[in-house]
């Protein structure tokens, strides 16, 4: 394409642009104006660099009784998970699989009240309940309505099983903190769960140097 040809084609720049433009044309090369950044763009770049987040430590600042809680959807399934952990930092997970038509709300509250029972079958009195839905945690504490009949019955449910503690506390979080119930919820939602065998608890373990460090090859030399 003739270089000239291409800049008449296009919105003409003014002043120094014009004159750099012109200048490049007769080495075949084509100056582009950079487009603006939309404010989508600018969204993403945050979502996908979450160390940007400056706000609470949930793990480092309390102290009590703590429920993670998530769901996950997928075209494989919906699945729910949640952590709970002792004053001491003793972890108890759970993860679910559930097989009727979820939408991402419904398997928020399922993960919710999972987790809610658990701590009241372990006779848990203060309690809190942590998880990255902003509209659940808004609802239950009242601060935000719902109309949604698929909504409202699990919201009802949840209000009847907070008047089994003493104290009890909902917290939003980001999701970057909520790293191990999503995991649970995900795995549980993208497996094939079999419908008459068990699976044992998953263990998690953490290797701090490689498999093969303490591996030693054994030589013979004739001497004890």
């Amino acid at each position: 394409m003739d270089p000239l040809k291409y800049i008449f084609q296009k919105p003409m720049p003014t002043g120094k642009l014009a004159k750099c433009q012109i200048l490049l044309s007769e080495f075949d090369i084509i100056y582009v104006t950079q487009k603006a950044v939309k404010g989508q763009a600018l969204v993403d770049h945050l979502v996908e660099n979450p160390v940007l987040f400056i706000g609470e430590d949930i793990v480092e600042s309390y102290d009590g009784w703590r429920i993670f809680f998530d769901g996950a959807a997928n075209f494989k399934g919906v699945g729910i998970g949640a952590v709970l952990v002792s004053k001491i930092g003793q972890h108890y997970p759970v993860s679910l699989k559930l097989k009727f038509p979820c939408t991402n709300n419904m398997a928020e509250y399922e993960t919710c009240i999972l987790g809610l029972n658990m701590a009241i079958d372990m006779n848990i009195q203060e309690l809190l309940v942590i998880g990255d839905s902003d509209l659940l945690v808004h609802q239950v504490q009242e601060e935000w309505a719902t109309k949604n009949s698929k909504i409202l019955p699990y919201l009802h449910h949840v209000q009847d099983l907070k008047k089994r503690f003493t104290k009890i506390e909902f917290r939003h979080i980001p999701r970057i903190q909520n790293e191990f119930a999503n995991a649970l919820a995900t795995l549980s939602s993208m497996i094939q769960h079999p419908d008459k065998n068990f699976i044992d608890p998953i263990l998690v373990r953490i290797h701090s140097q490689p498999s093969y460090y303490a591996y030693v090859e054994e030589e013979t030399d004739g001497k004890p």
